[in-house]
């Protein structure tokens, strides 16, 4: 495989970034989800919102990208919440990877990055939603030292779904174990 390089994702990533997203929730969540809300699901539709957020450059909003050539293999983004949740002032939004770019360390990487630029914004703690029957992400995130908080029934897109909420409290903990 190419080298991966990692960088702040730019307003140019968004059609690339929605539609890694979409291809990553077609793959993990079928069976979980209905087919026909996955297979509805249309990049274009989240490349305008991408492209939007991306080109609003939001200090407390960060988003990186995983580059392998001039292929966007991966992407992670997170904010500063206010309020805080959970007494944790910061939020993981989207971490997503291409199945050639998974298990090798990438999705580690650019998890520390946005924890990284999240923390240099003032974030002590990360908080991160996981669709509870994801059992790759929960694993993931619980490798990593996240502590689960919660696991409730929440409503997206009129499909009532399970989800579990994970936290890390301390941001230097954080970065350590993505090195690890």
């Amino acid at each position: 495989m190419t080298e991966i390089t990692f960088r702040p994702a730019t307003a140019d990533d968004a059609a690339a970034i929605a539609a890694l997203r979409v291809d990553s929730w077609r793959a993990t969540y079928r069976g979980v989800m209905p087919d026909a809300y996955l297979d509805g699901m249309r990049a274009e539709e989240s490349a305008t919102m991408w492209s939007q957020v991306l080109l609003a450059n939001v200090p407390t909003i960060s988003i990186f990208v995983a580059v392998a050539g001039d292929e966007i293999v991966g992407f992670a983004a997170g904010m500063l919440l206010m309020p805080a949740k959970f007494e944790l002032n910061a939020e993981l939004t989207a971490i997503y990877l291409k199945p050639i770019a998974q298990r090798g360390g990438v999705g580690r990487r650019l998890l520390a990055l946005v924890a990284g630029a999240l923390q240099q914004q003032g974030a002590s703690g990360l908080l991160v939603w996981v669709i509870a029957d994801n059992q790759a992400a929960r694993q993931f995130y619980e490798q990593l030292g996240a502590e689960l908080l919660i696991e409730q029934p929440f409503t997206w897109d009129g499909l009532n779904l399970m989800e579990a909420g994970y936290g890390w409290r301390d941001m230097a903990a954080l970065q350590q174990a993505c090195t690890e």
